[in-house]
């Protein structure tokens, strides 16, 4: 059988993306796939090569889509408004009905054993956003809406932690309107100009 034609191999990574959003990658068997994909396992391996291999192409689309959303973020002027942007922009993904719930990578990541390599490797993505982040409010240490004392370090983990906690709550069934109104109250103890004493800056200490 002859490879499928393009279109419809990318009709194929949405089927399998929609399906290892829902089951997690253990949780996503090779009949899994091919059933709802509608092809032979022959079929699959000669157009995925495997189905690691299909997940992983998966996982790079879906980060292509988070990165707009950091993108977006990013041009924001201050490290609160970077850290509103992406979190908001990040429950909207996780609680968006086109898909289920929680985030595709996070829905796969936690049910691996540790040290596996597709734990590690989605760890990675991870990291790189956060560094990311850390840059971007590294650079907004000169904004006047950012105190001195900002730890730049301590501040992207913050916002992660929060962003991946929403992941956890946004598949345990939390709401986009739960999910907002826990930035908000996360938002409201920003380190901000007032806090430029030390008294509210976050240290790392």
């Amino acid at each position: 059988m002859g490879r499928p034609r393009e279109f419809e191999i990318d009709d194929a990574i949405d089927k399998a993306t929609a399906l290892f959003w829902r089951n997690g990658y253990e949780g996503t068997s090779l009949s899994d796939l091919t059933k709802t994909i509608g092809i032979s396992p022959p079929s699959f391996y000669f157009a995925f090569g495997s189905k690691e291999a299909l997940f992983k192409t998966a996982i790079e689309r879906y980060f292509v889509e988070q990165n707009k959303i950091a993108e977006a973020a990013f041009l924001e002027p201050t490290a609160r408004a970077v850290a509103a942007h992406f979190l908001y922009g990040y429950a909207d993904v996780l609680t968006d009905a086109r898909h289920a719930p929680g985030c595709l990578a996070m829905n796969s990541a936690l049910p691996s054993a540790a040290g596996a390599p597709l734990r590690e490797w989605l760890a990675g993505f991870r990291e790189e956003m956060r560094k990311r982040l850390r840059d971007r409010f590294a650079e907004a240490r000169d904004v006047e809406s950012s105190p001195a004392g900002m730890d730049a370090d301590a501040l992207s983990r913050l916002v992660l932690i929060i962003a991946w906690g929403m992941a956890v709550e946004a598949q345990s069934g939390a709401t986009r309107t739960d999910l907002r109104r826990a930035i908000a109250l996360a938002l409201a103890v920003w380190p901000d100009a007032a806090a430029s004493n030390g008294a509210h800056a976050v240290t790392g200490r």
